[in-house]
């Protein structure tokens, strides 16, 4: 008798398992939206209005490569909150170059429960400093 009560338990660990796992997926969200990765966005408050974001999802950053008529972005990934709020770079990853995000995008994977701050250079931080070209995203575990 205790044997198929303990099975039973593994069937039923096993179905709230899987049943988790499926309501807990991983969402792809493209920074930006329809408007993409570009200059001029608010991108702190595009990141206040899909919030929360959680671990595994993946952030599409979209952008067209530089051309006569727009300027050049990126995406780094900054070390700091005051590298963040100052927005300077020294010390920052460069996560996708100026042609990187063209096509289908550049795909990063928040896949550690931390602060993420992303900004475009555009030259002398001109991107995340005038463009607002900068947002953070702390990613929550599913519940």
């Amino acid at each position: 008798m205790k044997m198929g009560r303990s099975h039973g338990a593994k069937w039923f660990i096993l179905f709230m398992t899987v049943s988790l796992l499926a309501v807990c997926q991983a969402r792809t969200i493209v920074v930006g939206g329809s408007e993409g990765w570009r200059f001029g966005f608010n991108y702190t408050d595009w990141a206040i209005q899909n919030s929360p974001f959680y671990i595994n999802d993946k952030l599409v950053f979209k952008y067209d490569p530089p051309s006569n008529s727009s300027s050049a972005y990126s995406v780094y990934l900054l070390p700091y909150l005051w590298s963040f709020v100052d927005c300077n770079l020294s010390d920052a990853d460069l996560l996708a170059n100026a042609t990187q995000g063209s096509g289908e995008g550049f795909e990063v994977v928040l896949d550690q429960w931390k602060p993420y701050y992303f900004a475009s250079d555009g030259g002398n931080s001109y991107n995340c400093k005038d463009g607002l070209m900068k947002f953070f995203a702390v990613p929550w575990p599913h519940q």
